[in-house]
């Protein structure tokens, strides 16, 4: 599973960019930016989470998201395969605090049963699930903060509880 990182769901409008730009302004806009959540206007909120992404495809979305919900829902995942590279701890965890800063909440989902299908660890669930569990840990200890906004989802936890849900699809 490759790392993504967007707001409310995978791919979507609201996809951020490395190239801080300010937010479109729109003269019919009833968007009040004196709103402050965390200590942050909504431009600065909107700077800091538009800073962390590659590109942001519609910025105005992202602005009136920021606007409307002070605590957005952010998704990222990860599948469990191994050790970490310092940049994937260090980055994920800086990214994280930026999100929690900017006052969303991130949802980190952990691929153990994607990394079981494509045969991670032996394919061995318990290896893999130690393994996500050893990778959780380095975030916390690279300094992920706001972990109370923080919340890790297991696929196969997920799946199986809602199981009724999710094979229909």
């Amino acid at each position: 599973m490759a790392e993504n990182q967007s707001l409310d769901h995978q791919s979507s409008p609201e996809e951020m960019s490395l190239n801080p730009q300010p937010p479109p302004s729109s003269p019919s806009s009833s968007i009040s930016t004196s709103t402050v959540v965390n200590g942050m206007t909504l431009e600065e909120r909107f700077q800091l989470v538009r800073s962390i992404g590659e590109e942001c495809i519609q910025e105005d979305e992202l602005l009136n998201l920021l606007a409307k919900k002070a605590e957005p829902i952010c998704y990222d995942g990860f599948e469990p395969s191994g050790r970490m590279h310092i940049a994937q701890g260090v980055v994920k965890a800086i990214n994280v605090n930026k999100l929690t800063d900017a006052g969303c909440r991130v949802k980190i989902w952990v691929a153990d049963w994607f990394a079981q299908l494509n045969n991670k660890m032996g394919g061995d669930l318990k290896k893999i699930q130690t393994v996500g569990k050893y990778l959780i840990e380095i975030w916390k200890a690279v300094g992920m903060k706001n972990l109370d906004k923080v919340e890790f989802l297991w696929s196969s936890e997920e799946i199986n509880s809602r199981a009724h849900e999710y094979w229909p699809l």
